[in-house]
């Protein structure tokens, strides 16, 4: 913003818990000076947001790449710049650029990468997640099997220091190849252990909760399902008030219905967050791009591998609201705390609510769930 003083008013601001109606925001050289009731007196440059919402940019802690490029191809600071840049662009202004199963050598240069991003303060780089290379082959999705394995004492030591170093690491791994003692040890370091790309049984999963696993990635993919006699991951995830999960809202990698239900079932204080999941094509025209010498391809809001298997997210999560809102059936209020507060408190960033001097990383929101220009009608 370049004006030293604005005001946001016409529309609700939502401030991260709710929506407040006849409100104003007041923003003092990028910072969040005062945000109260609405009674036409402030002075300053006016933005009129015409009914739409304002709202805390979104926090997606599964970002595998953007603007035509996957983290894969190039962990280094310039492809988080672009990253970063353009899921800003998609609303998302905290994000978690996420490296996908790959070679130790990849692994510790992404983690190099992400701390170098982050002392440079590259705009919207939070941290790092992780997802992979410690899964299962059965659950692999689009994760190549033949670069899984076991985490050894290299990789536990790599990754203890990376949790040290890093504001936020979250692990993606599968109780098949991560034990629970080195769960127990990562946890300690600060590292979020998320469960994903597992087959693992119902009992199996609570063990790893109670060892220090606090999430799960894109709940009901790449997992053991819910049954009437082993509940698998899903049902652990339901079940479990310790476990929060992400979820690649889409209306194709779960269907709406389900996600209804599942919403309701969830048990608290762990909550249902919205993630991206995005590939190489956000915020960019590609039609196709590579993974490990893989086409990927972008058909009818799908990415597929040739064979058909899903791989990855071609979704923003402006258009995960709608989905939450319009084919859920969720409030308006509670889908946008999925998309910012929710996932911001679980990696324990400074991110996802309006709070008086803060960074104003705001967004506007239309009717139809689309972003629209911050300043439009300025």
């Amino acid at each position: 913003m370049t004006q030293s003083r604005q005001i946001f008013r016409g529309g609700p601001i939502f401030d991260g818990e709710r929506l407040l109606m006849d409100h104003c925001l007041i923003v003092e050289a990028g910072r969040i000076a005062a945000l109260g009731p609405d009674n036409g007196g402030m002075s300053g440059t006016g933005v009129d947001l015409g009914g739409d919402i304002l709202s805390p940019g979104f926090v997606d802690l599964q970002v595998n790449g953007g603007d035509g490029i996957m983290f894969n191809d190039a962990p280094n600071v310039e492809t988080l710049r672009r990253m970063g840049q353009a899921h800003i662009g998609l609303g998302a202004t905290s994000i978690l650029p996420t490296l996908i199963t790959d070679t130790a050598a990849k692994t510790d240069t992404a983690i190099k990468a992400a701390k170098a991003a982050i002392a440079e303060a590259v705009p919207g780089i939070a941290g790092l997640h992780l997802e992979g290379p410690h899964l299962s082959t059965e659950r692999k999705g689009a994760h190549s099997a033949g670069l899984i394995r076991p985490m050894g004492p290299g990789d536990l030591e790599v990754l203890l220091e990376a949790a040290q170093m890093l504001p936020v690491l979250m692990l993606t791994i599968a109780p098949e190849n991560v034990t629970l003692d080195q769960v127990q040890q990562l946890s300690q370091a600060g590292a979020i252990i998320s469960l994903g790309h597992s087959n693992a049984g119902f009992d199996t999963c609570m063990a790893y909760a109670h060892a220090g696993a606090r999430c799960v990635t894109h709940l009901f993919n790449a997992m053991s399902q819910m049954g009437n006699r082993e509940p698998g991951l899903v049902g652990a995830t339901l079940a479990n008030g310790g476990l929060s999960a992400g979820l690649i809202a889409d209306a194709i990698h779960v269907h709406p219905a389900t996600i209804r239900n599942a919403w309701s079932a969830k048990q608290g204080p762990g909550e249902i967050f919205l993630v991206s999941d995005s590939m190489a094509c956000a915020g960019s025209t590609a039609q196709s791009f590579e993974i490990d010498g893989r086409t990927v391809l972008r058909r009818d809001g799908r990415l597929t591998l040739e064979d058909g298997t899903l791989a990855g997210a071609d979704l923003d999560l402006a258009t995960a609201l709608r989905v939450m809102v319009q084919e859920v059936g969720i409030a308006p209020e509670a889908a946008l705390r999925a998309a910012t507060l929710v996932p911001a408190k679980l990696a324990g960033l400074d991110a996802g609510y309006l709070a008086l001097g803060g960074k104003a990383d705001l967004i506007r929101i239309g009717p139809d769930f689309t972003l629209r220009p911050l300043t439009q009608g300025a």
